[in-house]
């Protein structure tokens, strides 16, 4: 099984098999299927490749990735952020994008923006809370060590600088923690706003079992379950027509009768045939 980059060659023969399963074309090119899938999802993802029908319209994240790093924004995101929090960034745009599928207009992208960053300041805000209880539990032990020898060889300007540097640190993490508060609540107001809780999530799911428009709006958004409708409904279609022409046939009935069970214009026969 060969590894490494996809040739040209390779690629050419991908995209003429395009319809053909990932599975079919990794064997006839001896490449690993689930390499050779991720490939073929980058590929339509960036526009390089058309959309198989196999893949049942499943690259909405791969493409919302992709999205994002041709937006005008992104290399702003980079220099605000460090490698790691870019990473949760896109992560985070891309199930938010592919949750609201193609209907996102320019002022909910900057929502959905906005709504990442808060959650990114967050993090940093418990990352900061977390060193401090550290230096804070490391401190404590320091003085709890220098209070232990006898007074006379303790050193008391030592404990004292120690002390300030606790106090210091325990005022730091209350604003932290106020931080975080205020940081958490922008994030649910910014949830609620662009009806993305859960709560607002079950009602939409509850409305549209008994409004039209209702039903419309959850498909609008998930245009996944639309297209395994169209798939089921196509399937109904084949064995509605292979049945109709089983049943256009003569058939023998268990009292010896002869006839054609289903009895049209179209499918009419002749006693002679």
């Amino acid at each position: 099984m060969k590894k490494g980059r996809i040739s040209k060659r390779e690629e050419s023969y991908i995209l003429e098999n395009i319809e053909k399963d990932h599975n079919i074309v990794a064997n006839e090119l001896s490449r690993d299927p689930k390499s050779l899938l991720e490939f073929i999802k980058k590929k339509v993802a960036k526009g390089d490749f058309p959309e198989p029908a196999w893949l049942g319209g499943n690259i909405a994240e791969e493409k919302a990735k992709y999205d994002l790093k041709g937006r005008p924004y992104y290399e702003e995101l980079k220099d605000q952020f460090t490698t790691h929090e870019l990473k949760l960034f896109e992560y985070h745009w891309t199930k938010i994008i592919a949750q609201f599928g193609d209907d996102v207009i320019a002022t909910e992208e900057i929502q959905v923006v906005d709504l990442i960053k808060l959650e990114l300041l967050m993090n940093r805000s418990l990352k900061s809370n977390k060193a401090n209880v550290e230096q804070i539990t490391a401190l404590e032990a320091l003085i709890a060590e220098e209070r232990a020898v006898d007074p006379d060889q303790q050193r008391g300007e030592e404990i004292f600088n120690m002390e300030r540097q606790v106090a210091s640190l325990r005022a730091a993490q209350e604003s932290l923690n106020r931080d975080y508060r205020d940081l958490q609540d922008k994030k649910n107001k910014m949830l609620k706003d662009m009806k993305a809780t859960r709560e607002q999530r079950v009602k939409r799911f509850e409305d549209r079992k008994t409004s039209f428009t209702g039903w419309i709006s959850y498909l609008a958004a998930n245009p996944e379950v639309t297209t395994q409708y169209g798939y089921d409904l196509e399937k109904m279609k084949m064995a509605m027509e292979a049945e109709k022409i089983r049943l256009s046939q003569w058939h023998k009935y268990q009292d010896g009768e002869v006839d054609q069970p289903f009895l049209t214009p179209e499918t009419v026969k002749d006693n002679e045939e």
